[in-house]
């Protein structure tokens, strides 16, 4: 690790934490090895003296493989001070909640998840009006994380952008690199400069730390963000593709099939985000339908698991279904000679 310009020791992180807040319009960045680890060093340092999280009751969420935020709050030794109801909280419960003990408050992202209905929530400009009067810190976690719009691709639905938390006044926002980010797995801290250096001096992120290679991957993704080319990127090109060109490429490859036994059909279907992010928006895409004449569905599936090139679908209206937004054009050969062998 050499800094270029000295010729001295240099910092692992610099160069790709000066991305990560330019793209996030933030004072300074910096990474962890995932969003949870994120937010737990960020909670180990803010109520290291005042122990109380201020955070709604509606966003006491669980997130991926069954782990829930009160249980991830916990083991920062931080105390959870929930208000409000699951559908309705107010501005006014926060004012009354604060108090000598109160460490920050914490408002924490529905991504994966949406309520309607007789439902409110403080706005977090609002939220970041009432921290600053209170002289308390305002920390978001965005969970997926994006750093595009998602409107012209997601049927209008809006996620919101770290960029966006930051400018609302939040001290910090944590999100995940990978996920709508379509980097490796990371957990991405952007706001203030002064709680981000205090944050990289805490004892706990020496164990929290990515190596070299997540921080390599990392930065060749935020550098494709600021050339303005994120639309290349492989997650985003699945997120973005066109209908039209799907329905091609599946007739194409439908035409390729023809001679083997087994019958294809080229239909509708719908694709979901996914990555804990978007739950309303359905995306409509293509889909690849096979059936085989000599072979059960889920013998034809386990086959297809097995393949040289491994090939995983869903079984669906007695049909085994490919979705063409998860098949790349240049899949397209590896493709053919997966389902050519699972059917011999």
């Amino acid at each position: 690790e050499s800094d270029l310009a000295t010729g001295r020791r240099g910092k692992r992180a610099a160069y790709v934490e000066q991305c990560l807040a330019e793209l996030c319009g933030a004072e300074a960045a910096m990474v962890t090895n995932n969003c949870a680890a994120a937010l737990v060093l960020i909670l180990r340092h803010l109520t290291a003296v005042k122990k109380e999280v201020i955070i709604s009751r509606g966003e006491l969420v669980q997130i991926g493989g069954g782990f829930r935020i009160p249980e991830v709050l916990e083991t920062s030794d931080a105390v959870l001070r929930e208000i409000g109801t699951t559908n309705r909280t107010t501005l006014n419960d926060y004012a009354k909640a604060i108090g000598k003990n109160t460490g920050l408050l914490l408002k924490v992202h529905r991504s994966n998840f949406f309520m309607g209905g007789f439902v409110a929530s403080p706005d977090r400009r609002e939220l970041s009006s009432l921290a600053r009067k209170k002289r308390i810190p305002f920390v978001e976690d965005l969970g997926s994380g994006v750093l595009t719009d998602t409107e012209t691709w997601a049927a209008g639905h809006h996620e919101t952008t770290p960029r966006e938390v930051i400018k609302s006044g939040a001290a910090l926002v944590c999100f995940s690199g990978d996920k709508l980010l379509g980097g490796p797995q990371a957990g991405i801290i952007a706001g203030k400069a002064k709680h981000i250096a205090a944050l990289k001096k805490h004892p706990f992120f020496r164990a929290l730390r990515c190596d070299k290679l997540i921080l390599t991957a990392l930065q060749h993704a935020a550098e494709i963000y600021l050339r303005g080319e994120g639309d290349t990127l492989p997650l985003n090109q699945s997120l973005q593709a066109d209908p039209k060109q799907l329905k091609r490429r599946a007739t194409k490859l439908a035409k390729a099939l023809a001679k083997l036994p087994v019958t294809v059909a080229v239909a509708e279907g719908e694709s979901q985000v996914g990555g804990g992010a978007l739950p309303q928006a359905n995306l409509p895409s293509i889909t690849l339908d096979l059936v085989p004449e000599k072979l059960s569905l889920k013998d034809f599936a386990t086959r297809l698991r097995r393949a040289t090139s491994p090939v995983i679908g869903v079984i669906s209206g007695q049909r085994f279904r490919l979705d063409l937004r998860t098949i790349f054009p240049e899949q397209e050969k590896r493709l053919l000679r997966s389902i050519t062998e699972s059917l011999s």
